[in-house]
């Protein structure tokens, strides 16, 4: 009786997943394996609001292959080394993982190789499974990879996915296997309080209900603050829980100018994903070094951090994210615009801040994001600016996201709001609310000279 062994990572879902659907074909037994990684708790991104998620992603898939009579297999260590011990234990002759694209994943699909070979066991690496055009499916003709996205997005649109799968009717783990006890969120510390519900069960009722009543309008209300008008639909994706390649079929069968925008943004994250897979380095390096000579400015990074610059658009999105583990997506533009160029501070401390908190903290798209908003990334316009002010009375016209996130300002009527130090008299005088930490034109002008080297 041959067995197989699946290795999730970040798929944890039983629909449409092509690792699980081949290991099923080619074995009359299968072991989900899921490792909890030591390395990545030592490389810092073990933190309280993804460990949460993760935990109920877990339940959740465990739930997902009981039902089908399976269960899912938890074990705690060096992945490539506890792979090699279930290998060992159920005497299986195969082990089916997904590609991923870091340095780190690489690294250890390597290593997993390696270790599989030496006892016999084949490996299969599959595609298709964490995006929904993988990074070498298309490149141009003069690089590895593309550094814009308009054409990128051009070539990634005329590739066929593949169809997505079916979840399997019937799962048969062999007897004895052992496994730790699933992780629940008790005992966590420093979670977020509005963290949202980890799992492929809340991961589809979302995108479902996103379908029926979201997508239509996401054209053109993706970008309103207050509306909360965006699918929400990131922090599934990043642990796999909904597949990219079904999310895109499905948004295509729906049709519309809000569905191309929403598919536009599933593009986006290959995108990166293509970046990282060519410039693994660009997780914490400069894509394009602008020999920027950044500030160390503590306090301004506290303030920052803790929703006090004085800037309330700014104050409300830091603050949501402190809340929910999460950020509307302009949110992000905006105060990564912000911290690198209003007052000049290095990327990667904003970049690290967010890993410290998000639930879709993803390597790719969060540390090149950031770049592209520091000028550092593939923006073709790095020295752009977002004023804070001006987007917040274009993207939260009557303050009602501000007022949500910062209730010091929740008197304020109308767009007073975002700018609360032009208040007069008694009614600045009442507002327990600090005044800018910075000019705007002053901070302009020291990004500009900073980027360009004048003294």
């Amino acid at each position: 009786m041959n067995v197989s062994v699946v290795l999730f990572t970040s798929d944890l879902r039983v629909h449409d997943h092509p690792p699980l659907r081949a290991a099923l074909d080619g074995a009359r037994e299968v072991v989900p394996l899921f490792v909890r990684d030591r390395a990545v708790a030592d490389a810092g991104f073990a933190v309280p609001n993804r460990l949460a998620f993760l935990a109920d992603c877990l339940r959740d898939l465990d739930s997902g292959l009981r039902e089908r009579g399976g269960r899912l297999v938890v074990r705690s260590g060096d992945v490539v080394r506890e792979v090699c011990k279930v290998a060992a234990e159920t005497d299986a002759d195969e082990v089916h993982v997904a590609a991923d694209v870091s340095g780190y994943a690489r690294r250890r699909e390597e290593r997993l190789r390696h270790a599989l070979e030496a006892e016999g066991v084949r490996l299969h690496v599959h595609d298709t499974v964490v995006g929904a055009v993988d990074p070498g499916a298309v490149s141009p003709a003069s690089s590895d990879h593309f550094a814009v996205f308009t054409p990128y997005f051009g070539h990634w649109s005329r590739q066929r996915l593949r169809d997505p799968l079916a979840a399997p009717r019937t799962v048969r783990v062999p007897d004895g296997v052992g496994s730790e006890e699933l992780p629940t969120r008790d005992g966590l510390s420093g979670l977020s309080p509005g963290l949202a519900a980890g799992g492929e069960t809340a991961g589809r009722a979302r995108f479902a209900a996103w379908l029926r009543s979201g997508i239509a309008a996401y054209e053109d209300r993706h970008d309103d603050l207050a509306g909360d008008a965006t699918s929400r639909l990131s922090p599934h994706l990043h642990f796999g829980t909904l597949s990219p390649v079904e999310l895109v079929h499905r948004a295509r069968r729906a049709g519309g100018p809000g569905a191309e925008a929403f598919v536009r943004q599933l593009a986006w994250r290959d995108f990166h994903r293509q970046v990282l897979a060519a410039r693994p380095a660009a997780a914490t390096e400069d894509y394009r070094a602008k020999h920027d000579r950044w500030r160390s400015a503590p306090e301004e990074v506290r303030a920052w951090r803790e929703g006090r610059t004085g800037y309330p658009v700014v104050d409300a999105a830091m603050r949501q994210l402190l809340h929910e583990g999460w950020m509307h997506n302009r949110g992000r533009l905006l105060v990564a615009s912000f911290l690198t160029k209003t007052l000049y501070v290095d990327w990667r401390v904003g970049a690290r801040h967010f890993l410290d908190l998000l639930v879709d903290g993803d390597v790719a798209n969060n540390q090149l994001n950031w770049q592209w908003m520091a000028g550092t990334g593939t923006d073709t316009r790095p020295n752009r600016i977002l004023n804070p002010v001006t987007q917040a009375k274009r993207y939260d016209p009557d303050g009602a996201y501000v007022r949500r996130w910062v209730p010091e300002l929740a008197d304020v009527a109308g767009p007073a709001v975002h700018e609360p130090w032009k208040l007069q008299g008694l009614d600045r005088a009442a507002l327990d609310y600090p005044d800018p930490i910075v000019d705007l034109a002053e901070g302009r002008e020291r990004f500009l000279r900073g980027r360009t080297g004048t003294p």
